[in-house]
């Protein structure tokens, strides 16, 4: 049984100039939408996660309350609920997927909000990783709807160095001889376990290794570590799949699009919410330095990096307990003003 809902958008113009056709959006509220129609937080979803992984940054008692806000909780296109790869009908089926951009996402989860949804002010948009990059894309594309954001381990735009990353996961997917340019007959499972092996030497720190903190994890031996990766990206992830939201991710910019045609420095300026940064110190490919770039410009920001042995993996609910203690203290700071 389906535990979301979804809303028809209809055939789509995309920030390419392309149709995605019959474009659909799933999400999942928790809590009740006040008479003014503001107590509301978006949480998008990060680039291996659903509605159902954003569960494990909000509950009762935690600053993201559901007796207190109206959450909800977004599928971006192409994580096989949302429109994507795996679910659509030919033409725009597997590899014929067309590309979407972090524009198209929020343009349509604008839509979603306000359409369905009669929701007129977001209090805060917030989330992990690319998650977060989508808050960015909220506050610099709707500046007059959202008060605040808090994107963690996250940056406004994908930079080089994160695209190389990106390109690495990606070769080792698409060598596996079943790739076939994405029109596989049978997925490819050599190619996804290579995926994620890949990905989980970049996920973690080095000192997350160093100090062997995966036995934290219930891992005996790194080779457990990677194997679980592998069979998790086999197991759970479609490789069209995959590579269009990687895809979205390398192009990732919040300046892209008509309103700022490229120009990052007005983008970010045009931010109007109250906004902390909170990257992690030890994230290797979402770098701290990226985030105290954006904070000279964003106007009304505040930059709080965290050190953790885990990474970017650090945010992942249940990892790293001081994480949570500091994300939930800043959205309280930030709900609370």
């Amino acid at each position: 049984m389906k535990d979301y809902e979804t809303f028809d958008l209809g055939d789509i113009k995309l920030l390419s100039g392309k149709i995605l056709k019959s474009a659909k959006l799933t999400y999942k509220t928790y809590g009740t939408l006040n008479k003014n129609s503001d107590n509301v937080i978006v949480l998008p979803t990060f680039y291996t996660g659903t509605h159902k992984r954003n569960e494990g940054f909000f509950g009762r008692g935690r600053a993201i309350d559901p007796n207190k806000y109206f959450i909800v909780s977004i599928n971006m296109f192409g994580n096989g609920l949302s429109s994507s790869p795996s679910n659509s009908s030919s033409p725009q089926d597997g590899p014929r997927f067309p590309n979407i951009t972090l524009w198209d996402n929020i343009n349509c989860q604008h839509k979603l909000l306000t359409e369905k949804l009669k929701v007129k002010k977001v209090a805060l948009v917030t989330g992990w990783s690319m998650a977060g990059c989508q808050a960015y894309q909220w506050a610099s594309q709707f500046p007059d709807m959202v008060k605040s954001i808090l994107p963690f381990c996250a940056s406004a735009k994908t930079s080089l160095h994160n695209h190389v990353f990106l390109e690495g996961v990606k070769a080792a997917l698409v060598a596996d001889k079943n790739w076939n340019n994405g029109d596989y007959k049978s997925p490819p499972v050599a190619g996804l376990k290579a995926f994620g092996r890949v990905y989980a030497g970049w996920a973690f720190s080095q000192d997350f290794f160093r100090e062997e903190l995966f036995k934290k994890l219930g891992f005996k031996t790194v080779e457990e570590l990677l194997q679980d990766w592998g069979s998790d990206h086999v197991k759970n992830w479609d490789a069209n799949n995959l590579l269009a939201k990687l895809k979205t991710w390398q192009t990732a910019d919040i300046s892209s699009g008509p309103i700022y045609n490229n120009d990052f420095q007005k983008a970010l300026k045009s931010i109007k919410a109250r906004t902390i940064l909170m990257p992690c110190n030890q994230d290797l490919y979402f770098r701290t330095k990226d985030n105290e770039f954006e904070a000279k410009y964003i106007p009304n920001s505040v930059l709080k990096p965290i050190d953790s042995p885990f990474g970017h993996c650090a945010a992942n609910p249940g990892n790293d307990k001081n994480f949570e203690l500091q994300l939930d203290k800043n959205i309280s700071e930030l709900l609370n003003e």
